[in-house]
């Protein structure tokens, strides 16, 4: 038998009827604040991410599905829509003419990672990319527009937000030195990873999962003390904005990113119901990352929202059953069946989920099968109805039955579903 590829999943029954109500929810949400769809295609060259994401990270060094194609090339299936998006923006000239750019996607991303709860090898993101402004009001908003994704999944006691500055290329540096001269003298409990972080990226050490070097980072000197003049007022000005904005937050010294391409801002919304995968949106401010891929100086800030563990923390809040038919309609061979079809048809157009067998089997066995559809209404076409125009409807939640005029049967079922 064959099964699926370790990492991938299915998602089918019931579970859509969550990810219908995500992507619906965030789709509405984004419009209303103004991001315009962007579609990124899932193949990409993999130099987008080696320059984009940086070549020190755990996606670019050890997460990436890489292979090279029939020409020749390295091609990797996208482990993040940033740096698409970014290539994208330079490639189609998206920055003529100059103005605040907004833009949202919604796709599948693929990382070669450990597989655990809300963590998958093919899962999926959506995400919302601001260009073109550097003003802390825009990180107060995209902050508070992450907060609202939440609201709008209905998880919003599920989760909280925290925000950090990681600095600039200018006062990051001396903090870097700082740290690795701290984890340098405690060598012995790091693991190997963050070893060969240590001399490579030091700040990746205290995104480490490892027990051992959790604790260690405890009580690593923290970047808030380092920042320059610039990168402190930017913060303490997207803290006022989100008081002004009434969002909630809290400040988390110890939080980094873990893409090279971010500075100053970076915030997580965060929850404590799906084990270490802590995390179900991320993002901050990437001013410097148009610049490296090759465009201009160009200032940026983003999120993604893991759409898997979103949808893990919507199971938990409530219960949504799988949708079911609205009416299954009964007929026979001969007259009734040429009616009957043309009715399935009528109420289709009309917006109503219609059933039926297609085997136009005896009574006995089409009431059975309307019965196990789910249906919350039975529509029966028999001679006798037929030559009065009329049905019977059957409402198989109370058991009740009335005659209903044909005419009228659809805007009457629709009435009844409200």
């Amino acid at each position: 038998m064959f099964r699926t590829v370790k990492g991938f999943h299915d998602i089918y029954g019931e579970d859509i009827e969550y990810w219908e109500k995500l992507e619906g929810a965030l789709k509405k949400l984004y419009k209303t604040y103004g991001f315009k769809e962007f579609r990124l295609p899932v193949l990409e060259k993999t130099a987008v991410f080696n320059r984009g994401i940086g070549e020190t990270t755990d996606i670019v060094e050890k997460e990436m599905f890489t292979f090279t194609d029939g020409d020749g090339e390295s091609v990797s299936l996208r482990p993040e829509g940033t740096a698409s998006l970014i290539r994208a923006y330079i490639e189609n000239g998206l920055g003529n003419p100059p103005g605040v750019k907004k833009y949202c996607y919604m796709g599948n991303m693929f990382r070669r990672e450990r597989p655990q709860k809300g963590r998958f090898r093919q899962f999926t993101q959506s995400g919302a990319e601001v260009l073109e402004c550097e003003s802390p009001l825009l990180d107060a908003e995209m902050i508070t527009l992450l907060l609202d994704a939440a609201k709008a999944a209905g998880i919003e006691d599920f989760v909280r937000m925290e925000i950090n500055s990681i600095g600039c290329p200018e006062c990051r540096p001396a903090y870097r030195k700082k740290l690795t001269e701290y984890f340098s003298a405690r060598r012995e409990v790091l693991c190997s990873d963050c070893l060969r972080r240590l001399d490579k990226n030091p700040l990746r050490i205290l995104d480490c999962k490892n027990e051992g070097c959790k604790r260690v980072s405890e009580d690593a000197p923290v970047i808030l003390d380092y920042l320059c003049g610039e990168c402190g007022s930017h913060f303490d000005s997207v803290k006022k904005y989100l008081e002004k904005l009434g969002t909630p937050y809290t400040v988390n010294s110890r939080m980094v990113r873990g893409l090279d391409y971010y500075v100053r801002t970076a915030y997580e919304m965060v929850t404590d119901k799906l084990g270490a995968a802590s995390a179900v949106g991320a993002g901050g401010r990437y001013d410097g990352l148009v610049r490296l891929m090759g465009g201009g100086e160009i200032p940026g800030i983003g999120f993604a929202i893991g759409m898997d563990r979103v949808v893990s923390l919507m199971k938990e809040k409530e219960r949504i059953a799988e949708r079911k038919a609205d009416v299954f309609i009964v007929f026979f061979s001969g007259k009734a069946e040429k009616i009957g079809l043309s009715l399935v048809k009528e109420l289709r157009g009309a917006g109503i989920t219609a059933e039926y067998d297609y085997d136009v089997a005896s009574m006995k066995s089409q009431m059975k099968k309307a019965n196990r559809s789910g249906a919350r209404f039975t529509v029966i076409l028999g001679e006798n109805e037929i030559e009065s125009g009329k049905a019977a409807l059957k409402d198989m939640e109370s058991g009740s039955q009335k005659e209903c005029n044909l005419a009228d049967l659809a805007e009457t079922i629709k009435k009844s579903l409200v």
